[in-house]
């Protein structure tokens, strides 16, 4: 930490500050220059860091690995250095081979108050750099402005636009509404919604399409993302307002234009078929979620027709067994019921435990007894079927503890615990009772409850079973058993995952957040940089 504050010692809290708002942007410079963007930060002992990084959806990144961290020299990279010392945009060609392709790259100096605070290096294939060269100048000089309003602090709203993807259709909408540069895909898109006329040197105004975003934008000068209905099409478009430098302000103010937003970049992008998607998902969930609903509703039918049996029966045993089988269903059915609540088919088995306990308490418990029942330890998450089993185990050992561990007393704890063990869960049930008899064996002196949780423990859960005494007295009945289909936050950015790091500046902890879209490492920015 103390070197850290040596190295970086030349930043101030506004400096940080003004390096947090550039960093927010990258993902969205990527993206439009097509190109891997690095944020370096000069130290006092001469040299560089790398304290954030963002690599394009729209085309592959050059580096397949984080560079956040890293520290150069002016030997590693003139080109950053020329920048940071002399404050010039610095151009280099590299031949070093990247990916079988020789590296352009270009650095442009981050300035605040007159001082050189960093430095943007955009860097892209030498084939990819002479495809954008071909683009036409109106998109390039949009991109550059885009660029330059960042390194200014002035990109307002940037953070908050979704990532941008290959097939997004491109336009420039100069300030008196006139469209200047119209892309290819754009021209498709606008095709399909009815508009057959190029739509170059129109006015967006006189489109019969949702222009509200590119308005918005000119109004209030931050960027504008809007999901529009085109007919029978779903577009998600963004707009990114062009502001003008000072030059360009006060020579605007000469020609009698006072405006200070040149335009607004608008991208476009069809979800149409992604929205379908989204709705078929939903309609397949409502279903589950109504077939789970009916489930517990029969399941508590037939529970409701036993109860009534068994209070018809003769036979306190026939009673006895009738209200087990009971316990057995609507262990189930809490399940079912959970399913029919939530979307996703994943149970809380603490919540799941908490309700079978209350269930146990309030059918086979003797009202004169003050035994306590505790469910504690992990939120433990599980899939539905291994959610079932697990509920049917607990009931099973619930009903043992209450029928064989308190015969002669009126009071005791009974206490439930999950514990995850990394890719295994582990389910106690313990009893402070009479303990087992001499010479117990759970294969060959189990009662059919318990020949059910073997069952279920070996075939279903694919795990272990085992009773044994506890001191002073007791029964520890331990499951334990793989979890299957849970989910896990592991892995690096390199694999889509969030990964943990310690931040070269500030010795704190942060994360690298991967792309939601797109290919792995389409995006990786430093969160809570500075």
């Amino acid at each position: 930490m103390g070197d850290d504050a040596t190295m970086f010692g030349r930043l101030d809290e506004n400096d940080r500050s003004f390096l947090v708002r550039v960093q927010q942007h990258l993902p969205l410079l990527a993206d439009l220059a097509r190109a891997d963007v690095l944020l370096y930060v000069p130290t006092l002992d001469d040299s560089a860091v790398v304290v954030a990084q963002a690599q394009p959806n729209t085309v592959p990144p050059i580096y397949a690995e984080s560079l956040v961290g890293e520290r150069l020299t002016p030997l590693q990279d003139a080109a950053v250095f020329r920048t940071l010392r002399r404050g010039h945009v610095a151009h280099h060609l590299d031949t070093e081979l990247v990916r079988g392709a020789p590296t352009v790259q270009d650095v442009y100096p981050i300035v605040r108050e007159q001082r050189v605070i960093g430095a943007l290096s955009v860097e892209t294939s030498l084939l990819e750099h002479e495809r954008q060269r071909k683009k036409s100048p109106v998109f390039r000089s949009a991109v550059a402005q885009v660029r330059s309003m960042m390194l200014r602090g002035q990109l307002e709203g940037g953070e908050q636009v979704d990532r941008l993807g290959e097939h997004n259709g491109s336009l420039v909408v100069r300030h008196d509404g006139a469209i200047t540069y119209v892309s290819s895909i754009a021209e498709n898109l606008y095709r399909k919604v009815g508009l057959s006329q190029s739509l170059l040197h129109q006015r967006i105004r006189d489109l019969t399409t949702d222009e509200s975003a590119c308005f918005e934008a000119l109004e209030t000068g931050g960027c504008v993302e809007q999901v529009v209905q085109q007919y029978r099409f779903t577009w998600l478009r963004r707009a990114i307002p062009l502001v003008a430098t000072r030059e360009e302000r006060w020579l605007g103010r000469v020609l009698g234009r006072a405006r200070e937003i040149d335009g607004v970049l608008i991208v476009i992008e069809d979800i149409t078929d992604e929205r379908q998607k989204e709705q078929e998902l939903r309609i397949k969930s409502a279903m589950l979620q109504e077939i789970h609903h009916r489930v517990k509703n029969n399941l508590q039918t037939i529970a409701a027709l036993l109860r009534l049996q068994a209070r018809r029966t003769g036979s306190l045993v026939a009673a006895e067994i009738l209200q087990q089988t009971i316990n057995r269903i609507v262990s189930i059915a809490v399940v079912h019921e959970y399913l029919s609540h939530d979307e996703q088919s994943i149970i809380a088995l603490r919540e799941v435990g908490q309700r079978i306990i209350h269930e146990v308490t309030q059918s086979i418990l003797d009202p004169e007894k003050r035994i306590r029942f505790v469910c504690e330890g992990d939120q433990v998450t599980l899939p539905a079927q291994q959610a079932t089993s697990c509920a049917l185990v607990l009931n099973e050992l619930l009903q043992n503890a209450v029928e064989h561990a308190y015969p002669a007393r009126a009071e005791g704890l009974v206490r439930v615990a999950l514990h995850e063990e990394g890719d295994r869960l582990r389910m106690e049930v313990i009893d402070d009772g009479q303990g087992l008899p001499p010479g117990f064996d759970v294969e060959r002196d189990g009662s059919l409850g318990l020949q059910i949780v073997r069952t279920l423990v070996h075939d279903d859960l694919k795990g272990t079973f085992s009773m044994a005494p506890t001191a002073p007295r007791g029964v520890l009945a331990t499951v334990v058993f793989p979890k299957h289909g849970a989910r896990y936050q592991r892995g690096s950015a390199a694999d889509g995952m969030a990964a943990e790091a310690i931040h070269p500046l500030t010795g704190q902890r942060w994360q690298l957040v991967g792309a939601r879209s797109g290919p792995p490492l389409g995006a990786e920015v430093a969160r809570n940089l500075l």
